[in-house]
C-alpha cells in the first residue's frame, strides 16, 4: 500500500511523545472542526461538545501508537467523530422523549437580522431531516470541506455512491428550502450549493 502524505504526522508524533505544546496545537487545530462536525450531525451544542472532547481524548491516547503512512490522521479523527455521533444518534432512537430538547440559539448574531436567523434555523432543520447517510455526506463535503475521495473513504463507500448521496441530499434540501430561493437570488441567504 502506498504511503499517504500526512500534514499532521510531526504533530501526532510530538503529541505521542508528551509534548504539551503539541497537544495544545492539536486541540487548536482539530477541536473546532470536530465541534462543527458533531453540531451538524447531532443538532445539539451540548452533545457536540461532548463528542468533540471525546474525539480529542481518543486522538491524544492514540498518538503514541499512531503508525504514519496508512491513513491521514485527520481522516481517522473524522471517522472517530462520526462514530461517536452515530452512537449518540442510536441512543436517541432507543430513548423516546415527550418534549424536544432545549437548543441554544446558534444562529447568526442578532444584528444580522431576523431573516438570517430564520433562514439558518430552516437550513439546520432541513439538514436534520435528511437520512443519516445523506446528512453525513453533505456535512463532510460542504461543511467540513473534505474532497469527494476523502469523504467517500471516511464513509466506506465508493465515490459514485457518495455523489449519489450528495445529489439526493442536495435535491431534498432544495425542495425543503424552495421558498427561500427569491431571498437567495437577492444575496440575502447562503444555502448548500448543488
Amino acid at each position: 500500500m502506498a504511503k499517504t502524505a500526512d500534514p499532521d504526522e510531526d504533530l501526532v508524533r510530538r503529541v505521542g511523545e508528551g509534548d504539551p505544546a503539541a497537544v495544545q496545537a492539536m486541540v487548536a487545530r482539530k477541536l473546532p472542526r470536530m465541534l462543527t462536525l458533531a453540531q451538524r450531525m447531532l443538532g445539539d451544542a451540548g452533545e457536540a461538545e461532548d463528542v468533540a472532547q471525546e474525539a480529542m481524548l481518543r486522538a491524544w491516547r492514540q498518538a503514541p501508537r499512531w503508525t504514519p503512512g496508512q491513513a491521514k490522521f485527520d481522516t481517522w479523527l473524522h471517522r472517530v467523530g462520526l462514530n461517536l455521533c452515530y452512537d449518540r444518534l442510536r441512543r436517541r432512537r432507543e430513548t423516546p422523549t415527550d418534549a424536544p430538547p432545549e437548543r441554544i440559539d446558534d444562529g447568526p448574531a442578532p444584528d444580522r437580522g431576523l431573516l438570517a436567523m430564520e433562514t439558518g434555523a430552516r437550513v439546520e432543520a432541513a439538514l436534520a431531516k435528511l437520512p443519516e447517510r445523506q446528512r453525513e455526506a453533505i456535512v463532510l463535503c460542504h461543511y467540513q470541506e473534505l474532497g469527494n475521495i476523502e469523504a467517500a473513504g471516511l464513509m466506506s463507500i465508493s465515490v459514485e455512491a457518495l455523489e449519489s448521496l450528495l445529489s439526493r441530499g442536495r435535491r431534498a434540501l432544495r425542495q425543503a428550502l424552495a421558498d427561500l430561493a427569491p431571498h437567495a437570488a437577492a444575496g440575502e441567504t447562503k444555502t448548500v450549493k448543488g
